[in-house]
């Protein structure tokens, strides 16, 4: 497949080359795998890995992260891995030394579903082609989705960092044909509905410049857990990112998100809410995790995420209340 390659190094340019429909690229571990399996066929590439984005930026606020700082940059930071200790985790667990290498922090929240049937261009797939339904609801469906499918999806979001950002109120600072404009990590991933080929919120030609993390006692005390089915190199069944902020054993404030169990990142607000206040102690976490699972609808297949997430956030909430 045939395909033109361009450089550039000013945000403004790449922001203008972005408008007319050149694809981004950065470390490429997504993009360049999709695009061998005929997935994706963008006919022109932009590399942008010369753009003035790869930093990080401690200061009182909280954390800055560069789009295009590569994911194990960001998990041996020393003030990630001290005050954020849920993301540099969740860097670690997301994929092999070799990729964490070379894959960039942008890239990484906008990596595609890793759905067998999407990556098969003989199957069907709305995401893929919008229209020819979607064969993992009838099909294989184990490591697919509890919340927020409809009938048209139910793919999971694979990112694990993605989790972390989301519990920890992170927001996305992104530069387009308007201008910037900043927004909640959260608010990034859309629902499949019955346009689950429209994956993000971002505007047409829209370049992510940085990621902020707001510094934060539950970001201090925070932890990400992961089960899957292989001990590395492999994406979620289920796992959790959890922040704690205790007055004595009292519970002042708690941040609970879920990945590999949702059509997108998948924070549980109500659950949080329902244990302000409360002691942290195990009647509490139980209480919490029930919350939490109340509105999963599983399928045929992947029904053992239900309980598998609730032994997953008790025992997220229990290793942060004892966290020093």
């Amino acid at each position: 497949m045939p395909f033109t390659f361009a450089r550039t190094g000013l945000v403004v340019d790449a922001v203008a080359a972005g408008a007319t429909g050149l694809r981004f690229i950065a470390g490429g571990t997504t993009l360049v795998d999709l695009m061998r399996l005929g997935v994706e066929q963008p006919p022109r590439l932009l590399d942008i890995n010369t753009l003035p984005l790869d930093f990080i930026r401690a200061t009182d606020a909280g954390l800055q992260i560069g789009a295009l700082m590569r994911m194990s940059n960001v998990a041996a930071h020393p003030t990630v891995m001290r005050d954020y200790p849920a993301i540099s985790t969740a860097l670690l667990e997301g994929a092999s030394p070799q990729l964490r290498n070379m894959a960039s922090i942008g890239g990484n929240l906008l990596q595609r579903v890793r759905c067998p049937y999407f990556r098969d261009t003989t199957a069907a797939c709305n995401k893929r082609v919008p229209g020819t339904g979607c064969a993992s609801i009838g099909g294989f469906n184990r490591t697919q989705a509890i919340f927020g499918t409809s009938a048209a999806c139910i793919a999971t979001h694979p990112s694990d960092v993605a989790v972390a950002f989301v519990a920890l109120d992170a927001q996305l600072h992104v530069h387009g044909a308007d201008g910037e404009r900043a927004f909640d990590v959260e608010d990034l991933f859309r629902l499949p509905g019955d346009t689950p080929h429209l994956e993000h919120n971002l505007n047409p030609g829209e370049l992510i410049l940085r990621v902020d993390v707001p510094a934060a006692a539950h970001a201090r005390r925070s932890c990400y857990l992961k089960v899957r089915d292989r001990s590395s190199y492999e994406f979620a069944l289920v796992s959790v990112a959890a922040g704690l902020d205790m007055d004595g054993h009292r519970i002042r404030s708690v941040r609970l998100a879920a990945g590999g169990v949702g059509t997108r990142p998948w924070r549980f607000r109500e659950a949080e809410a329902l244990v302000v206040g409360a002691p942290a102690h195990a009647d509490t976490w139980h209480r919490a995790a029930e919350k939490c699972i109340e509105a999963a609808a599983p399928a045929a297949q992947n029904g053992f995420k239900v309980e598998l997430l609730r032994r997953m956030l008790i025992r997220a909430l229990t290793r942060v209340a004892s966290a020093q």
